[in-house]
């Protein structure tokens, strides 16, 4: 007997909710009027409401952070686009699993019907099974959509990408998560009103949900377990339901490379502020401490540089620190050097002035060294044929400097460090100019 893949269980939209279902599932919204969130999508003027209609619906994956409404946006506009629907998970799902469902799919469409394929987790399929998907999209056997956490431009293989349209999901707001515990407190299908919220209790189920539906939903039936009928909920027992706070955070994902940018950009502007909370939020999500620790260091070299050269040893010290003695005590290294690095003064103009002569490089090729720079063998065989002096040791000279060429003969006059006045480089840029006025004065 063929095996068929694993297909959802939850009722359709129309039907009554499974009795003893999580209060998340017996709240699905049953139209895109009901939705909560995502206006951009599922608004009047939305991309998906003007798009979802009887008959049409192309294939599309929805990016978004777990509890954004995903799985139930593709159930409602494959409820109003009228065919079957039919869903699988990446984790669990291979080849042959896909080899069935497009066979039926292909049935159904010989008899005048279309199929939607629901894949969640759509990133984890490898390529060979995103590759057997791909000709099945393009013919329309099946109406594809895709859920997925990760950049789906990143973890879909280009050529079905390209016959996906993308639309991104973004975390729930406030009053949008207010309203969501709201609803199933009141709702017939939810607890009925059996009890309430205080406006404490409300502020922190919003606070610790980490704008994910789903778990302001399981925190509110967690917490009315326990309650007696009537009462009203309170922050603390919102709390003691949560247990801790939920943090929304993936190590290899989207919220890894947000949270790492975030970071970065608050340690570049100068405050210290930010850059130790994006510190602690990654931390507290289990984050390798030793990727935040390269971070500041490359943040010491790349945006203080020469401003403040202290930032980078403060850096490297806390790196090693992390490897020495790893989390919790590495945390005050941690922060001790992302505080300094967001205070310490900026200059990028040392990286600026490598990266110029790096394209002069890639453009010329290695030039050749003028004669008088190379080894002494070599100065020797050229004071022979009179090629110059040979080498000037500047340490002969005042100031420990002497008017000679240094750079290749092409790139004579060519200026690629131009220090800032920023800090110590400052004081640099100002001895380099003192040299190059001392020079030009001498005979």
């Amino acid at each position: 007997m063929p095996r068929r893949p694993p297909e959802v269980s939850e009722p359709m939209f129309g039907d009554a909710p499974t009795p003893g279902a999580p209060l998340a599932a017996r709240m699905r919204p049953r139209s895109l009027e009901e939705f909560v969130g995502q206006a951009h999508l599922v608004g009047p003027d939305g991309a998906l409401t003007r798009l979802a209609r009887p008959g049409y619906l192309p294939s599309m994956v929805l990016w978004g952070p777990p509890g954004s409404g995903k799985t139930t946006l593709a159930r409602l506009v494959a409820d109003r686009f009228g065919g079957q629907w039919r869903s699988i998970s990446a984790v669990t799902s291979g080849v042959a699993d896909i080899r069935q469902l497009v066979a039926d799919a292909r049935a159904v469409r010989n008899a005048g019907g279309r199929t939607v394929v629901f894949i969640d987790e759509l990133h984890r399929f490898n390529k060979s099974q995103q590759d057997a998907l791909l000709p099945h999209v393009e013919d329309g056997t099946i109406v594809l959509i895709g859920a997925t956490t990760e950049n789906p431009y990143y973890e879909i293989n280009s050529p079905l990408l390209s016959r996906l349209r993308v639309y991104r999901l973004e975390p729930l707001g406030i009053e949008e998560l207010g309203e969501i515990a709201r609803r199933a407190i009141a709702d017939e299908r939810g607890l009925a009103g059996r009890v309430a919220l205080t406006d404490d209790a409300l502020a922190a189920l919003v606070d610790i949900s980490g704008g994910d539906a789903r778990q302001v939903l399981n925190v509110v039936e967690a917490a009315a377990s326990v309650a007696e009928d009537g009462v009203a909920l309170t922050a603390e027992e919102i709390g003691e339901a949560a247990q801790q706070r939920l943090l929304a955070y993936d190590r290899v994902g989207d919220q890894h490379y947000e949270a790492a940018s975030a970071f970065i950009k608050s340690m570049r502007g100068n405050d210290p502020d930010a850059a130790l909370y994006w510190c602690a939020s990654m931390v507290a999500a289990g984050e390798d401490p030793t990727f935040i620790a390269r971070r500041i260091v490359i943040a010491a070299s790349e945006d203080v540089g020469n401003a403040d050269p202290r930032a980078l040893q403060v850096a490297v010290a806390a790196m090693q620190a992390v490897e020495m003695i790893g989390l919790p005590e590495a945390q005050y290294a941690l922060a001790q050097a992302a505080a300094y690095v967001a205070s310490a003064p900026k200059s990028n103009r040392a990286g600026a002035g490598y990266f110029a002569a790096l394209a002069d490089v890639q453009e010329r090729g290695r030039l050749p060294v003028p004669l008088h720079l190379r080894p002494s063998s070599h100065r020797r065989l050229a004071r022979e044929h009179g090629y110059g002096k040979g080498y000037l040791f500047p340490h002969d000279f005042e100031d420990a400097d002497v008017d000679q060429q240094y750079l290749p003969d092409e790139l004579v006059g060519r200026v690629y460090y131009e220090p800032s006045d920023q800090g110590l480089e400052g004081q640099i840029g100002q001895r380099l100019e003192r040299l190059r006025r001392a020079r030009l004065q001498r005979p």
